[in-house]
């Protein structure tokens, strides 16, 4: 091949659109519309303006997503929680056998005493965050529905 067919195979550059925009229109807003404007497609999850503005035009349906940063941070702190009393469930056998091997019967015994005295209030905790976490979720829900 030569230089010229070689040129000609290659041009370079971004591949045309099959169905480019070409028209374009220009509208003002005041101070009010605008931040009601913006507000809206904040809401809707749009990738750009123009692509919120046509699905307006053309009764496209637009997403709204509202995230409730609150609940969000609720169930992540919770997640972590749960992990830390699976984590001290693990660390709770892993106590017994120690006890059970290093000291004597009765010792043993004397220290899984104060151990399940700690472990009935870690119980109460537990039911307690239980019992908070359904009281969120039905104000959440309700907050939800109510909208």
């Amino acid at each position: 091949m030569n230089e010229q067919q070689k040129k000609k195979q290659y041009k370079g550059g971004r591949n045309p659109k099959v169905n480019p925009s070409i028209h374009r229109y220009v509208f003002r807003l005041t101070d009010e519309e605008n931040a009601k404007f913006l507000s809206l497609f904040e809401a809707s999850g749009a990738d750009n303006k123009a692509q919120f503005v046509t699905s307006l035009l053309f009764d496209k349906p637009v997403k709204s997503v509202n995230i409730d940063m609150a609940a969000m941070d609720y169930y992540t702190r919770l997640t972590t929680l749960f992990g830390q009393f699976r984590a001290v469930g693990v660390n709770y056998n892993q106590v017994v056998k120690i006890l059970y091997r290093n000291f004597s019967e009765k010792k043993a015994a004397a220290y899984l005493f104060k151990l399940e005295k700690q472990t009935a209030e870690l119980a109460k905790l537990c039911r307690e965050v239980m019992k908070l976490t359904m009281e969120f979720e039905a104000n959440h829900l309700n907050k939800i529905d109510g909208k």
